[in-house]
């Protein structure tokens, strides 16, 4: 008798909706579940059990589950994660209320700061010192310590994070607290910046290792409770976490680090995003994640997407750098901005339509889910213009009410503005679709790439509905939707390696270039990466990545230099210069002559294989699918209503096309054709968007 197949599970948590995915074989089943916030795991179970019904499996068939979660970012912008304290070393305490002086605005007198995650009399000191090359210059006095630890006992605190200056250099002292500690205040959290951010700028380092303290007991306690809801269904399966690298690791990984989790989930749908551009062999992508609550938008090159080792959260000004909270950890890079399909629009003293990045969120969600929801989403938006069927939202299962839609337009934005409904919704359609466009050019021009010679990926489940008029404003001409657009961050997890980066802070002058060191540093890197990866898969062969991070003499910042394995093996001054001033010159056009050259850390990232991706075959033209039906769409260049073709994705055959304006349906998502687009079916399932005639100019 042969065994039953096994299955695997992909589970994102948003802001709005709760995705699950279950892929058994080649067969993909999907559920979109309203996300529960006051305890996110009954969302998860729930969404489990109606796949594996759907699937016609037992949850024990599980073998395992990838699961990502917006839960640590919410707790930091929210701030509601735990009690916590900050010790550091003597005249140190207020580096986290002080940030690094620069002004993102220069003439505001008013800057509005994210408060320090931690209040100032909650930072302890000790009165230690370890120099920028990792020399002891005043030694720890444990007596002290044990002094600090009868404090830190009467602040009944539940997790304390340690950031020690120049402790990626040399963490002695810091662990040596950490020992302490432990043994004095037993079940209370600790994080140790040598651990959780090991690189030079005091600043980002303990603005890290504070978010990682303060989110680690609500994370464990969440993990815990998510194992036992899962043992309940009867899941015994193993549950990995994505992080926000683009890798997965084991779940004791995640609630050490969970500040690796912050961007867990977009992260997921840039996976996606890549391998789908590997596939259609499509070396520049610009992939577009809309959701309920944020849109994310990443460039991936060479089928890759970017990273970086530094991102922000809780930004006070939405588009300025500078304004939110460092973490600096190895990330995804992609702009996130607060347009959903549930963000929030309104009026503001201008008299201009502002949308974001209030979100409705699923508690109560946008008016039109008649949950108690007053003000205008941009889903209200939507379903008046014709982009979604009110009867088969969500596969059915959530029915909308126009009425309630059109009533909160209606006041919120038509009355104030005396517009008639279309227009009222349209301009909150607008609004957003603009801000999404203004944030991919600025991302594209921050990293000096033109985006008329992208294609993009639209995923999640507001980003097809908006795609297209994307591509319009950014003189985009082809667009991919993929089959399970709605869910792609979970598909994208399932497609994940298990991997890991480990960071090192160091300092050292190609001119005084000491291989040894470099060698030592290097091979520990790749051992700390590798048991990491370990945790997860004992078997599976591990590959390596090594990066230096380079800069001349003076600079302010760094470049990452890609470092092969006879690099790392065999360190060679002048074969390190040479990568980078390869990769210098590709970034910024030229070298600089007569200065040195210095690194200022080290970063190796171990992984397993990623899996094979099939490269998708053209399809004969099988010509045009016949529409179910037709409703008014409205057209945001013609500013009004016109009759569009409305057809099913499961009446599409590969190779069958549709002019727009149209509406492909399926229950995640709706597909909208603009006019001059056409839409074709590939042999992957794949959705294509071409433009037939491309203007000289991007449609505004």
């Amino acid at each position: 008798m042969s065994e039953a197949p096994t299955a695997r599970l992909g589970v994102d948590i948003g802001g709005t909706f709760t995705d699950v995915v279950l892929l058994l074989g080649q067969q993909l089943v999907s559920h979109k579940e309203l996300t529960t916030h006051s305890a996110p795991e009954r969302a998860i179970v729930t969404g489990i059990e109606a796949v594996c019904r759907k699937a016609g499996v037992a949850p024990a068939q599980v073998r395992d589950i990838v699961h990502g979660t917006t839960l640590a970012t919410n707790a930091l912008i929210e701030r509601r994660g735990a009690h916590t304290a900050l010790v550091t070393t003597a005249g140190f305490r207020d580096v986290i209320e002080m940030r690094t002086e620069s002004r993102f605005e220069q003439y505001d007198l008013n800057l509005n700061l994210p408060e320090p995650l931690i209040a100032r009399e909650h930072r302890h000191v000790l009165s230690e010192r370890i120099g920028a090359q990792g020399q002891v210059l005043r030694p720890l006095d444990l007596d002290e310590v044990d002094a600090l630890a009868e404090r830190l006992a009467a602040g009944r605190y539940e997790s304390i994070a340690i950031g020690l200056i120049h402790s990626y250099a040399n963490g002695g002292h810091e662990q040596a607290v950490a020992e302490r500690l432990a043994r004095r205040l037993p079940g209370v959290d600790l994080s140790l910046s040598c651990e959780v951010s090991p690189q030079m700028r005091e600043y980002a380092r303990f603005t890290t290792t504070c978010a990682n303290a303060y989110v680690k007991p609500l994370m464990r306690a969440y993990l815990l409770r998510l194992a036992e809801a899962l043992a309940d269904i009867g899941i015994k399966a193993p549950v990995y976490l994505m992080h926000s690298g683009g890798g997965i690791v084991s779940l004791d990984s995640a609630a050490q680090f969970p500040v690796r989790l912050v961007e867990s989930g977009p992260a997921g749908g840039a996976i996606f995003a890549a391998r789908l551009a590997r596939a259609h062999g499509l070396s520049r992508v610009l992939s577009f994640d809309m959701g309920g609550t944020t849109a994310k938008i990443c460039l991936i090159r060479d089928h890759a997407p970017k990273t970086a080792r530094v991102f922000e959260v809780a930004r006070t000004y939405r588009f300025k750098k500078g304004s939110g909270m460092p973490i600096s950890i190895p990330v995804i890079d992609m702009v996130e901005i607060g347009a959903g399909g549930g963000s929030l629009a309104h009026v503001d003293a201008l008299r201009q339509i502002r949308v974001g990045p209030r979100s409705a969120g699923s508690e109560p969600g946008p008016a039109c889910y008649g949950r108690g929801g007053r003000e205008p989403a941009v889903t209200d938006a939507d379903l008046l213009l014709g982009r979604l069927d009110a009867t088969a939202f969500a596969g059915g299962r959530i029915p909308l009410s126009v009425q309630a839609a059109r009533t909160a337009v209606d006041h919120t934005i038509g009355a104030p503005l005396a517009l008639e409904t279309d227009a009222a919704a349209n301009g909150i359609s607008e609004v957003v679709d603009e801000n999404m466009a203004n944030a991919a050019r600025v991302h594209a021009v921050e990293n000096g790439e033109d985006l008329s010679e992208y294609a993009m990926i639209a995923f999640g489940g507001a980003a097809p509905i908006h795609a297209g008029r994307l591509c319009q404003k950014l003189g985009i001409d082809r667009l991919l939707v993929p089959r399970g657009a709605g869910v792609g961050s979970a598909i994208g997890f399932l497609g994940a390696p298990y991997s890991f980066e480990a960071t090192r802070g160091t300092y050292l002058r190609l001119s005084a270039f000491d291989a040894g060191p470099v060698r030592e540093t290097l091979a520990s890197l790749a051992d700390e990466a590798t048991a990491f990866v370990r945790r997860c898969d004992r078997d599976a062969p591990i590959s390596t990545h090594a990066r230096a991070f380079m800069r001349y003499v003076g600079q302010g910042w760094e470049i990452p230099v890609s470092l092969p394995a006879a690099a790392c093996a065999h360190p060679d001054a002048d074969d390190y210069l040479a990568r980078f001033e390869v990769a210098y010159e590709h970034l910024f056009g030229r070298t600089v002559e007569g200065l040195d050259v210095e690194i200022t850390g080290f970063a190796l990232d171990a992984g397993t294989p990623s899996p094979e991706v099939v490269r998708v075959t053209p399809v004969p033209g099988a010509g045009a699918v016949s529409p179910d039906g037709e409703r008014a769409l409205f057209d945001p260049v013609a500013r009004r209503g016109e009759p569009a073709a409305v057809v099913a994705r499961e009446r599409f055959a590969p190779g069958q096309t549709i002019d727009g304006p149209a509406i492909i349906t399926e229950d995640e998502t709706t597909i909208i054709v603009p006019r001059g687009f056409l839409a074709t079916l590939l042999a992957d399932d794949c959705f294509e968007l071409r433009r037939q005639a491309s203007p000289a100019a991007p449609v505004s």
